[in-house]
């Protein structure tokens, strides 16, 4: 069972849906380089319309000329873990924004692995 409480660092990455690495999407890099450094947990967060260094507006109306829409990527660890994964960061992120926030986390808590099944959807049965 992962537990993760008190003080916390998070980092978010703010890029592009269509940004790439070695041909797939760098979101899933970055998402999958945090799972393997064994960070507590990452999200990616799919954005409506904003716009960044290229002050170009990128939406996700009906209509619009770009499909390039913004995505984070949210990861919360311990301040440790964090700094020592911004290098590979470093690596990914050649357009875009990262930014760090101390934060303090009150409850995180993962499944046990403990004998009562679950369906595919993670509901136990009795």
């Amino acid at each position: 069972m992962t537990r993760l409480t008190g003080s916390a660092l998070r980092v978010t990455v703010f890029i592009g849906e269509n940004d790439t690495w070695h041909h797939k999407p760098l979101y899933a890099e970055i998402v999958h380089r945090a799972h393997a450094a064994g960070l507590a947990g990452a999200s990616v967060f799919r954005g409506i319309e904003g716009f960044g260094a290229s002050s170009r507006i990128h939406t996700s109306r009906l209509l619009s000329l770009s499909e390039d829409l913004p995505v984070a990527i949210v990861i919360v660890d311990t301040e440790e873990r964090v700094r020592a994964f911004l290098p590979q960061l470093d690596e990914l992120v050649t357009e875009g924004l990262v930014i760090l926030d101390e934060c303090e986390v009150i409850r995180y808590v993962g499944r046990t692995d403990d004998s009562g099944a679950s369906d595919a959807k993670g509901k136990r049965s009795l």
